[in-house]
């Protein structure tokens, strides 16, 4: 079995030794940390150099985030998508993407970015029937995962990238018998992804959980 407890002095190293260090993203971590609790709903920020780094490696142009909070996960999506690249940005609340709003125009990427104030599932219906993502990254209501899933994946291109949040969700999905819908959901969705033939998953312990979906191409 090979995987490694981590301790905080140890995750301080890993942070410090990968490029996580952005002075933009740096100031917009503190801010959101200053609103108190609701904070940890905030990606951490090796999640965001790992996302950017997936957007470049496929070379993403069309990319959708649903649940944008105060912007840390966009900024750092945005900005590697270049400035060809479009940003979909899926969220129900003015008051925190008024933040992310102010980060985007600072970092120069708010012309790559749409806002749209709405359920999530409402936008993707609305959207045209030929519009297609390359990446995809959800972390929004647990509950409604697996409702994205099914609504994105039709739209996502052959080996197109689609990111899960929170899929540990703090080890609770070990919890056979959890009350807790969010659980429940989640248990659900993880067991449905590891068995679905149209994609390939890997699972892997950075931040929450994330599970990282390719959208196998015709025939494979």
């Amino acid at each position: 079995m090979k995987y490694i407890s981590m301790h905080e002095e140890l995750y301080d190293y890993l942070v410090k030794h990968g490029q996580n260090a952005d002075p933009l993203l740096a100031e917009l971590a503190k801010e959101t940390e200053d609103l108190g609790p609701i904070a940890r709903m905030q990606i951490a920020p090796e999640q965001g150099t790992l996302m950017a780094l997936l957007v470049r490696a496929i070379g993403a142009r069309s990319a959708i985030e649903i649940g944008t909070f105060t912007g840390f996960s966009s900024l750092a999506v945005a900005r590697a998508l270049g400035p060809d690249g479009r940003l979909l940005c899926c969220d129900i609340s003015e008051e925190w993407t008024s933040i992310a709003r102010r980060y985007w125009a600072k970092a120069g990427v708010a012309e790559r970015i749409e806002l749209r104030l709405a359920p999530a599932l409402e936008t993707l219906k609305a959207l045209p029937a030929d519009h297609s993502f390359d990446f995809a990254f959800i972390d929004a209501d647990k509950v409604s995962y697996r409702a994205y899933y099914d609504a994105l994946l039709p739209r996502m291109r052959a080996n197109g990238l689609i990111i899960f949040d929170n899929v540990l969700w703090q080890g609770q999905v070990l919890d056979t018998q959890s009350p807790s819908d969010d659980t429940r959901a989640l248990q659900q969705l993880n067991d449905f992804l590891a068995a679905d033939t149209r994609v390939q998953t890997v699972m892997i312990n950075v931040s929450d959980g994330l599970t990282i979906v390719r959208k196998k191409a015709p025939g494979e």
